[in-house]
């Protein structure tokens, strides 16, 4: 997320590493390569200049005391003004004091749309909430099919209507919501290849039949500043209450997040980092200004693992590596946990530090497959106690998973040295050696 922005940054920065104090002429020079980074990340020009110019006001003039560094200070400041240009605080949802909340969700063909609503959804369910998708997408002819299979995925209804226009569909959803105890509304609208008057006609009429609690444009950030100006547009018709950004896993320049609330005037909401359902995350402005400037996002990744831990059996687990009876299978457990807090390098990626170290790092999610393949192909006996795997027994793993006997001793190797260290980490003992995670070449 925003490699390249935070590589140009990071070189900018660096011109204040050895410096003594804040002058005109540093703060100058690093301000242009500043400049030069977040233009070519794609941001509007006129949100870098009054974004330059705050930066320098409070850079300039100011002293730097005790221990702090003026490369440090500087940090801080960038870090302070790309919170506040993405909005200070996340925005949460607003919902309606008198049920459904109705969302209505706007937004291009191909900008994740449709999927965005499935992903929606779930978060709400997750949230105790009730949920009813509705396909009023009528000019698509695989749009509601899509919806429908995603509500399949997370066991959730969808309102549909054959033969019926999108205006009809959308006003009978709403009876269908109260009669069956649905308290939130999301309404797919259709896709647009181009804003064009007749389709937004459509969708503002829907939007002054139904009256939502919030209207979403679903934006692709991959297409940069064009996806800040179609928002505009969409909000001047719409009246939007939020932005959402899909496809922030990608080769994406940055300039959607960081000039649509200058620009749009509204605040992004949610952010897309993938394809499945469970890969969104409300949008943090303080947290995704720590990962431009290669800080990491510990309290995402937290928020992330908390959600995939059962308490109960992290108690369990605890007291299985206590005395040291941490099996395979327990390990297949784990594996699995962290495959749903989404792509490895994403999940890796939230450590402090750990984007630049992993820049030249092949991170191979297909590796879980492999491990998993390898633990599969053991017994019960020896998935409990690996001590027992011999050579004749490697070999048959070997065979049993369609992988190499190096495969199987590296596989061993590493889980003996993450017993160890888990053990140790439980006890309190330091260890300097980390065991390399499987995946990770």
């Amino acid at each position: 997320m925003f490699e390249n922005l935070q590589e140009k940054l990071e070189i900018a920065l660096k011109r204040f590493r050895g410096q003594n104090k804040i002058t005109e002429d540093n703060v100058g020079e690093a301000l242009k390569e500043i400049r030069n980074a977040l233009l070519e990340a794609d941001v509007s020009l006129s949100v870098v200049t009054k974004f330059l110019d705050r930066v320098k006001e409070k850079a300039i003039g100011t002293e730097v005391r005790g221990t702090l560094l003026p490369e440090q200070f500087i940090v801080k400041i960038v870090n302070d003004e790309l919170v506040e240009l993405m909005g200070s605080k996340m925005k949460d949802l607003t919902f309606s004091p008198k049920p459904p909340t109705i969302i209505l969700v706007a937004g291009l063909q191909g900008s994740g749309k449709t999927t965005f609503c499935g992903k929606l959804a779930k978060n709400l369910r997750k949230r105790g909430r009730h949920p009813l998708l509705v396909a009023a997408d009528v000019h698509r002819p695989a749009a509601i099919l899509q919806l429908k299979q995603l509500a399949e995925q997370v066991k959730i209804p969808v309102y549909s209507e054959e033969g019926k226009d999108a205006r009809s569909v959308s006003k009978n959803s709403l009876e269908y919501a109260r009669k069956f105890g649905r308290d939130v509304v999301i309404v797919d609208t259709a896709g647009r290849t181009t804003i064009d008057e007749v389709m937004m006609t459509e969708v503002k009429d829907i939007a002054e039949m139904l009256q939502p609690t919030e209207t979403f444009f679903v934006v692709d950030s991959m297409i940069g500043q064009d996806a800040v100006v179609t928002a505009k547009a969409f909000n001047e018709a719409l009246s939007l209450t939020g932005i959402v950004l899909t496809k922030l896993d990608g080769d994406t320049r940055g300039g959607a997040a960081l000039s649509v609330l200058d620009v749009v005037g509204k605040p992004i909401k949610f952010i897309s980092t993938g394809e499945k359902l469970d890969s969104l995350e409300p949008f943090h402005p303080e947290r995704i200004a720590s990962r431009i400037l290669g800080m990491g996002d510990i309290l995402s990744l937290v928020e992330k693992a908390e959600a995939q831990i059962d308490e109960k059996e992290a108690k369990k687990l605890e007291e299985k590596i206590k005395k040291n009876k941490f099996t395979f299978d327990d390990f297949l457990d784990q594996l699995n946990m962290v495959k749903k807090m989404g792509p490895l390098k994403d999940v890796l990626g939230m450590l402090p530090g750990m984007d630049k170290a992993m820049k030249n790092v092949n991170i191979d999610d297909k590796a879980f497959s492999k491990v998993e393949a390898i633990i599969y192909s053991m017994t019960k006996a020896e998935r409990d106690n690996p001590k027992v795997i011999n050579g004749s027994r490697r070999m048959r793993i070997a065979r049993g998973s369609g992988t190499s006997v190096q495969d199987v001793n590296n596989l061993l190797k590493q889980f003996e040295q993450m017993q160890k260290l888990m053990k140790n980490y439980l006890h309190g003992k330091k260890n300097k050696f980390f065991p390399k995670f499987p995946g990770l070449n």
